[in-house]
């Protein structure tokens, strides 16, 4: 029997990665068996241990997707501003996970309600699962110091004002972020447009607003 090519190996991979996400998001992480993640993927019982050692792995590297959705672009936006405002860090936040479709890990395109869906029961999965705990708390605290660095620009160009605390102030950008996710996959939160315009007038006071008088 010819050896799988890696290119085969990889788009195995990522077929059972796509159908484990999709039970993940109708049904749940726990609710999940490998067997389910290998029916819905149309291969063998046994296909996804070749890949996989668990289902736990498998959990991780799609929350790993799910937040990415969330930070990636913010930590671009940041890097590409130095007079933001804290509406301004909100805004950039929420436009990538009010999409449809985004992409994984390995550049492959992926409805962005499926990892959503995901991002709400990895949020739970933090309180059991230490391994994934410690890589989000990593990559929050990773995030959380970006945007923070960003208010401080914004406080000597003027657009924060000087009283607000850039750590405090990133964990505010943060929990917008978070509680926009969790209305928009569990209570249909889908006027975008509105929040951001909301967002905007409701944290006028900390600055003026880029690129509006």
């Amino acid at each position: 029997m010819p050896r799988i090519t890696a290119e085969r190996r990889a788009a195995n991979r990522s077929q059972i990665v796509a159908a484990a996400r999709r039970c993940f998001s109708r049904a749940g992480f726990h609710q999940t068996s490998m067997p389910d993640i290998a029916a819905e993927a149309g291969v063998s019982v046994g296909a996804p241990y070749r890949y996989f050692a668990s289902k736990e792995e498998i959990i991780v590297e799609i929350a790993g997707d799910a937040f990415r959705l969330m930070f990636d672009p913010l930590e671009k936006f940041v890097d590409a501003a130095d007079d933001v405002t804290v509406a301004d860090l909100v805004a950039a936040a929420i436009d990538p996970v009010s999409g449809e479709v985004a992409a994984d890990g390995a550049g492959q395109a992926i409805p962005v309600d499926e990892l959503l869906r995901c991002a709400v029961q990895a949020w739970g999965e933090l309180l059991r699962h230490d391994g994934l705990r410690q890589q989000a708390m990593a990559g929050f605290e990773g995030v959380r110091e970006r945007i923070a660095d960003a208010l401080r620009n914004g406080r000597r160009a003027g657009t924060v004002r000087p009283e607000l605390d850039p750590d405090r102030g990133a964990r505010i950008v943060m929990a917008l972020l978070h509680g926009f996710v969790l209305q928009y996959t569990a209570f249909g939160l889908d006027d975008t447009a509105g929040f951001k315009h909301d967002v905007r007038v409701a944290l006028s006071g900390t600055g003026p607003l880029h690129g509006h008088p």
